[in-house]
């Protein structure tokens, strides 16, 4: 299993476009249909910080959303936005949960 939290700010007048483009992506996961993909967004309260909570059964199906056609646009557009403080990734291990993620 392979958690991936990232956190990073965006512009106020990029933030809608933003949620826009992450919406496409959750779309496409969707359609997808992947079994060992769990893909969450959050938007914090100041309305620009974002926080990604993905969570994949293993490496090949987080490969398999950062190849997806939405994904490409959503982090080109992000990397190119101006960003008020930058993407930062941590891998989580988890210690325990009241839920089954993947069988």
């Amino acid at each position: 299993m392979k958690i991936v939290r990232v956190i990073y700010r965006t512009t106020s007048e990029y933030a809608s476009k933003n949620q826009e483009n992450i919406r496409k992506v959750a779309d496409e996961v969707r359609q997808l249909n992947h079994p060992g993909i769990q893909y969450s967004t959050y938007l914090m309260a100041d309305g620009k910080t974002f926080m990604h909570f993905d969570q994949f059964e293993n490496e090949e199906a987080h490969n398999t959303l950062t190849e997806l056609k939405s994904f490409k646009k959503f982090s080109d557009e992000l990397l190119a936005s101006n960003l008020e403080s930058p993407p930062a990734l941590e891998l989580l291990t988890l210690v325990s949960s009241s839920e089954t993620f993947f069988k």
